[in-house]
């Protein structure tokens, strides 16, 4: 079967022939039709993402396609049904085995490519917003990053609990795809102060940053008293330090959301999360936002979209 092969931390990634995989016990194996690019997949290449798994691994952190086969002892999903799986690697392949606990069945009305783009995406942003920040109706919601891969989720849930949504983001299309999204506010990172914006528009109660650096700095500054602040990612590559002896005077809360986490020691989190979000899909409320879907030999076109910032919403592989 063709996948993308990292088998070095300090040589390119390959597409290269591999052997078809057995499934084991509790897994199943998925004809794999569609795999979403993740800007972790970039950092698993180097070796500094913070779940790396270990060399040689095929990349891809989220697939959708259907049951191949069943490992021993393993009860379903039954050959045949259509799937979405995150995996956290395996996915830009032909084929590939995955834990049978992950596997989420798809509603009939969900394609493969908006499947392979919804669950990490849409799922970090819930669970982040919901589960650990409490957004409640009426806060303001700054979302730094909000074209990008979670940041437009967040737009788009943000809005759909209630919130008074602020989009920060480089440039004019990227503002107009987070208006889309429902944005009530716009605030473009290249030109705009996004300290002083958001205080004049009444400051920020919860902050969602995937970007870190400078803007996180300035959202820090643009932050309410009992705001909570959410670091996602590092897209800028500075991870920023807290100043401890703000957060007290201002009563600020940190709150850190690494989403694959909560598979390992809490997955309720992570499996009533993605049943509300696709509930909420079936019932028209969310629309995945691709902006390339590529096939499997341009995956590394794929890659330097992300790489790049040239994308906005996901970038998804069709296979």
């Amino acid at each position: 079967m063709r996948a993308y092969h990292v088998h070095s931390f300090e040589t390119p990634a390959q597409l290269t022939d591999l052997p078809m995989p057995s499934p084991a016990e509790g897994e199943i194996r998925v004809h794999i039709h569609a795999c979403g690019l993740n800007f972790a997949d970039l950092l698993m290449q180097r070796g500094t993402y913070q779940d790396t798994p270990a060399l040689p691994f095929v990349a891809g952190m989220e697939i959708a396609g259907v049951v191949d086969a069943l490992g021993p002892n393993t009860s379903g999903p039954a050959v045949g049904t259509r799937v979405a799986v995150f995996g956290g690697q395996g996915g830009l392949a032909e084929f590939g085995c995955f834990d049978a606990n992950r596997a989420v069945t798809l509603p009939e009305s969900m394609s493969f490519e908006d499947a392979a783009a919804f669950q990490i995406a849409y799922g970090t942003s819930h669970v982040a917003l919901d589960y650990r920040a409490r957004l409640q109706p009426g806060d303001t919601l700054l979302v730094l990053g909000a074209a990008g891969g979670v940041g437009l989720t967040a737009v788009e849930i943000g809005k759909l609990m209630g919130a008074n949504v602020i989009a920060c983001a480089r440039g004019a299309e990227k503002l107009e795809v987070a208006k889309a999204a429902g944005a009530d506010h716009l605030i473009d990172a290249t030109s705009e102060d996004i300290r002083e914006v958001t205080k004049s528009l009444g400051g920020a109660d919860v902050v969602y940053d995937p970007v870190g650096g400078e803007q996180w700095k300035a959202a820090f500054r643009a932050s309410n008293p009992d705001a909570r602040l959410l670091p996602i990612g590092f897209a800028s590559g500075d991870v920023p330090q807290v100043p401890a002896n703000h957060m007290l005077v201002k009563n600020l809360t940190v709150m850190g959301v690494y989403w694959g986490g909560y598979l390992k020691y809490k997955p309720e989190v992570v499996t009533e999360s993605l049943t509300t979000l696709f509930d909420w899909f079936a019932q028209g409320k969310l629309a995945p936002h691709i902006s390339h879907s590529l096939p499997l030999d341009q995956v590394e076109e794929g890659m330097e979209l992300l790489r790049n910032r040239k994308s906005t919403g996901k970038v998804v592989i069709t296979i």
